[in-house]
């Protein structure tokens, strides 16, 4: 016995909360395709992701140490991985659909320059006067323009709903340009879940790459409100945090949020009342939530790891150093842009040389990136 696509599409309708967006119900791609024999449209998407160069290279793009740092550290492979675990848990449990929720979780971090936030930072600066550099717009770029893969059309060709969960992906830090949607309605509930999912990913797990770096100490820890209650619910009073207490308190950590968010979105759901996907999106605010009181923990442990890990000196040290690989690469292809590729080359007219120079660097691997630069300037390494 097997499942067709059309099966598959009873399946959803049969299972998921009346406010999942459906595959039968998608509005399409931008360019028409006769759909799989034997995998729903979201379902497409999500393996398209998953083939596409971009995806690839995050195995060997930055989260917070770069990739010479060490072998257990978090990149963003890993980290769009643990995004997806999570975000499809969340799906499951709430009724939403989780094919969509997985694309588009796999999709957040594909347009992320190297060396994480410092690459970002150093690309919006440079190009301050061309419109500026956001990674999640330019994530979106690179589903619809970006990505060459099929001889009809630029970029992946995905549904019009993971290509506005992928634009309308937001957390505090990285506002998303909206592009050609409606900027009136919110991320369906599959897109807010990822938001969710990405959120409560890099503050569980950036703090388990600090521990791990010894970048933060228990001391600093005992002032945060979320990590005595963490102690005070594992009955832990160690002087010492092994590498299994570690993954305890991380574990549980995670285990907490999801709880909270699960039960907070439940009752708001159940407030709501809402009947079609249009009715969350239509809503005037967010309805995957934390309670005020997670909420307030979470924020906490943000500024915690601001202060304590992200802007901790040897952390900083690679960020500058990664700001000069980056703009000594921007400033010598804008100067010569005939050091690009071909197939770079013959996008300036169009795109303008500084959006160009910006997404061939954004393309980079920290590796190649790292490569180039000695190609470009160290006078003993062969162009």
């Amino acid at each position: 016995m097997f499942a067709n696509r059309e099966k598959l599409e009873v399946i959803e309708l049969e299972t998921l909360a009346p406010y999942a967006l459906f595959s039968r119900h998608s509005r399409g791609r931008f360019h028409r395709e006769n759909e799989p024999q034997y995998r729903t449209a979201f379902q497409r998407d999500r393996d398209r992701i998953v083939h596409s160069a971009a995806f690839r290279r995050l195995e060997y793009k930055t989260q917070v140490f770069v990739n010479d740092a060490g072998d257990y550290y978090r990149t963003r492979l890993t980290h769009t991985l643990e995004v997806a675990q999570i975000g499809r848990t969340l799906a499951r449990a709430l009724g939403a659909n989780e094919e969509l929720t997985e694309a588009i979780c796999l999709a957040h971090d594909l347009g992320h320059p190297p060396f994480g936030h410092a690459g970002e930072h150093v690309l919006n600066k440079l190009l301050s006067d061309y419109g500026g550099f956001n990674h999640n717009h330019q994530s979106y770029r690179v589903v619809t323009e970006l990505e060459m893969r099929y001889p009809q059309w630029r970029g992946l060709n995905l549904t019009y709903e993971t290509l506005e969960g992928i634009a309308k992906h937001e957390t505090e830090y990285d506002l998303s340009e909206v592009t050609t949607f409606d900027v009136a309605l919110r991320g369906s509930l599959e897109a807010q879940i990822a938001n969710v999912a990405d959120e409560l990913a890099y503050n569980a797990h950036d703090l388990d790459d600090g521990l791990q770096a010894n970048l933060i100490t228990l001391g600093q820890l005992e002032t945060l409100e979320i990590w005595r209650k963490l102690c005070d619910q594992l009955g832990w009073r160690g002087k010492e945090l092994s590498e299994v207490d570690r993954h305890l308190f991380v574990r549980e950590l995670v285990g907490m949020m999801v709880n909270d968010v699960l039960h907070t979105t439940a009752q708001r759901l159940a407030a709501l009342a809402p009947q079609r996907a249009y009715d969350i999106q239509a809503h005037t605010e967010n309805v995957v939530a934390y309670s005020p009181e997670q909420a307030a923990y979470n924020r906490a442990l943000k500024d915690f790891l601001y202060q304590n890990m992200y802007y901790h000196f040897r952390v900083v040290r690679m960020s500058q150093r990664a700001e000069r690989f980056i703009e000594g690469l921007f400033m010598s292809y804008t100067r010569e842009p005939r050091q690009l590729p071909q197939h770079y080359q013959a996008q300036i007219e169009h795109e303008g040389v500084h959006r160009v120079v910006a997404d061939y660097i954004a393309s980079m691997t920290d590796r190649s990136a790292l490569l180039e630069y000695q190609h470009l300037f160290d006078p003993m390494t062969r162009p």
